[in-house]
């Protein structure tokens, strides 16, 4: 297996990962152009910007920003990189201690809304090759003011995409993502919560279906979510207090995120990494 010259899989994966960026940035412009809460509906409807970039040791990316009067700051990356990992960092990703050149594909998203009541979300899956090769993802919602509704379709619809990939997939997978979304120096967990799941190795169609599912159920499920709470109105304690809450996605995200991580410890580009924090972020 090559690490540095991109397979037949590989490329199938990537052209995977920005497909469903394309589908996913098509929803979120159609979703600013349909708002019609009075707040905002006076602004222009947001449409992403994309930047390509390159990695010096091979690779890069493009990063889809939008700002709008619903999304406040949305961010649909995909990249795939290669090379060679710095051997303090080898020694802590599976089949790179032997051999550390690398290649790796994938999408992250992240959502930061205008309006308190809908809720932020993140979704990311990959694929990685060293000596060994794996999917890896998941996807969290994260509610400034948590609605039942909104949480039981967020994992109901999860839960389906987690059904025909094992009976006992999706309480795994909501277990790793209940233990690995949690704060600890606060305590307390960074939304409701979703799933997560790596380090799928077994079966390369197998596991490449459910990471594709795992698109589709977010693709599907939050743009509903968003829809049903964009048009309405906000009060500015509201909207302090939203402020306050995105403060627990900062830390989590620089202090415990993997993805995070990856990025700036393969020489990743620091404005695609940190797109996933938000524009404004209140500490009382």
């Amino acid at each position: 297996m090559t690490r540095v010259e991109e397979g037949p899989e590989q490329e199938r994966a990537r052209t995977w990962f920005e497909s469903l960026r394309d589908r996913i940035c098509a929803a979120f412009e159609a979703i600013e152009d349909d708002c019609r809460n009075p707040l905002v509906e006076a602004e222009p409807p947001g449409r992403f910007v994309r930047t390509a970039w390159q990695r010096p040791g091979g690779g890069g990316g493009v990063m889809a920003i939008m700002r709008g009067r619903v999304f406040e700051k949305v961010g649909v990356n995909v990249s795939t990189v290669w090379g060679t990992f710095e051997p303090r960092f080898a020694a802590e990703i599976p089949g790179a201690a032997a051999d550390p050149r690398f290649w790796a594909s994938g999408i992250s998203l992240v959502a930061h809304l205008r309006s308190p009541h809908v809720p932020p979300a993140h979704m990311n899956t990959r694929h990685i090759r060293t000596t060994k090769a794996w999917f890896g993802g998941g996807a969290d919602l994260n509610p400034i003011y948590p609605d039942p509704e909104d949480t039981a379709r967020f994992h109901a619809r999860l839960e389906a995409a987690c059904a025909g990939y094992a009976p006992d997939a999706y309480t795994r997978f909501k277990k790793w993502a209940d233990e690995y979304f949690f704060i600890p120096h606060r305590g307390e967990p960074r939304g409701v919560g979703g799933i997560f799941y790596d380090y799928l190795e077994e079966d390369f169609e197998r596991d490449f279906a459910f990471t594709r599912e795992v698109g589709e159920a977010f693709l599907d499920v939050y743009p509903q979510i968003v829809r049903r709470h964009m048009d309405r109105i906000w009060t500015e304690e509201e909207r302090r207090y939203q402020l306050v809450r995105r403060g627990r996605y900062v830390e989590f995200n620089l202090l415990y995120d993997r993805g995070t991580k990856f990025g700036l410890a393969t020489g990743g580009n620091p404005e695609a990494i940190l797109m996933s924090l938000p524009p404004l972020v209140a500490w009382p």
